[in-house]
């Protein structure tokens, strides 16, 4: 009787040493998750890390459109002409204004002009990258859709010097009809320039009107690329302007605290006060 009992208890042992034998390997996997789950985190904190080092957006706001140009400017480019201050949910994001000139010469025609300046600001984004890179993008963009316009004809793209980061001028021609069933050629010119976080696109075109001759393709060029030159050139000094410390009393008889201060009012009474003078 003792034979079945000793046997019994022999299977039994070799139970044990399996259950002790589970129970090390499920210590040292609980090890081996441990440190799969510490590598994770420090692998995620690394890239978390990396994220957080895309490079700050350079400009943080932008200058009032309807004041990015000079009244002498506006006195050659669009002589008595009105304006008119686009929508924008955010201002310092995004901001257009555009301006309308009819220069009549009585029996002998008229000459037609308009000029438009688009701002566009970028933030940098975690995920989508830095300012600069997004203003390029969308720079590169606006080069594209001007050269793609429906009805141009006779495109030209060249590059433009002294304008910012980058900046390119796409010049067409366009016809319209006028009342009198006679066609009409447009001069258009588009300069889109980019300094840093924000681009800065200029469209000016010019016609002439009731038997007026065509204004010359290159003058209105040149005019287009010193409205682009001047807009930039705002938005770098309303940056410099913001950086001032407005508390300092000797800043308030500073030469670039008086500039600011011109460009402080509203698209609206800028508008209004450059219409009276005029």
């Amino acid at each position: 009787m003792r034979l079945p009992r000793l046997l019994v208890c022999a299977a039994a042992v070799p139970a044990v040493l399996v259950v002790a034998g589970c129970s090390s390997d499920s210590g040292s996997g609980s090890g081996d998750g441990a440190k799969r789950e510490s590598q994770a985190k420090a692998s995620a904190s690394t890239a978390g890390g990396a994220a957080k080092k895309v490079k700050a957006a350079t400009y943080k706001d932008l200058p009032q459109a309807c004041s990015a140009l000079s009244k002498k400017t506006l006195g050659d480019l669009v002589p008595k002409g009105t304006s008119k201050a686009g929508s924008s949910d955010d201002e310092s994001t995004r901001a257009s204004c555009s301006w309308a000139s009819l220069d009549s010469n009585g029996v002998k025609g008229s000459q037609y002009r308009w000029l438009s300046v688009s701002l566009m600001r970028f933030d940098s984004d975690v995920n989508r990258g830095s300012g600069d890179k997004l203003a390029a993008e969308y720079y590169a963009k606006q080069v594209k859709d001007a050269e793609a316009t429906d009805g141009a004809k006779s495109v030209k793209t060249s590059p433009v010097s002294g304008t910012g980061d980058e900046a390119t001028l796409v010049r067409y021609d366009s016809k319209y009809e006028e009342k009198k069933g006679k066609d009409v050629t447009s001069r258009q010119q588009t300069v889109v320039s980019r300094v840093d976080n924000v681009v800065v696109t200029v469209d000016y075109n010019g016609s002439g009107l009731a038997g007026d001759k065509t204004p010359d393709a290159s003058d209105l060029s040149k005019d287009a690329q010193k409205a682009a030159k001047e807009a930039v050139a705002s938005v770098v000094d309303s940056a410099s302007a913001a950086k001032s410390p407005s508390s300092d009393a000797s800043a308030s008889t500073s030469p670039s605290s008086k500039s600011s201060s011109s460009k402080s009012p509203s698209a609206k009474s800028s508008a209004s006060s450059d219409s009276k003078k005029d």
